[in-house]
């Protein structure tokens, strides 16, 4: 199973995060949205599950050092 990534850096946050999460796509999943919770103030709900998931990258992806930010899905 492929690797994946949540990166915090991608996109603006009023903290601005630098955290960068990468494992298998559940653990990502889990990991990030406890993150989301704890630290950005989401409620941990399916569907913010399921957004994690679909803003995962691919391992392949990381990208060392600083980031641009990208406008955030709506």
């Amino acid at each position: 199973m492929a690797r994946k990534i949540a990166d915090c850096r991608r996109f603006e946050s009023e903290s601005n995060c630098t955290l960068t999460i990468i494992g298998e796509e559940q653990e990502v999943v889990e990991a990030a949205a406890n993150h989301a919770h704890v630290v950005h103030g989401h409620a941990d709900t399916p569907e913010l599950r399921d957004q994690v998931r679909m803003l995962l990258e691919p391992e392949e992806g990381y990208i060392i050092g600083t980031r641009e930010h990208e406008p955030f899905p709506a």
